[in-house]
């Protein structure tokens, strides 16, 4: 039995091993394009969801900090501040 390569040509047997080195190149190319790709769809997800989750618990804080804060008023009292614009002039 003969070991190696089943073309007897010469040529042929370096036809194959040339496509086959490329075809590995080219796999290997692909593979780390579509690991870049996933990676970067990852990574946007994950800041996506971050930003989400911080502004969240930015407005829950918000809230909880503004119920704290107030107490709470006599239902029906409505206050506010107001400003005299003008007097009458019958008052003096």
């Amino acid at each position: 039995m003969r070991g190696g390569f089943p073309a007897g040509n010469p040529l042929a047997n370096i036809l194959v091993i040339i496509a086959g080195i490329l075809l590995v190149g080219a796999s290997i190319v692909l593979g780390f394009f579509a690991f870049l790709a996933l990676s970067a769809i990852v990574l946007v997800s994950a800041a996506i969801i971050g930003v989400r989750v911080w502004w969240l618990n930015r407005k829950i804080g918000k809230g909880q900090e503004q119920a704290k804060r107030k107490p709470h008023k006599q239902a029906g009292v409505i206050e506010g501040e107001y400003r005299v614009v003008s007097k009458d002039r019958d008052e003096a």
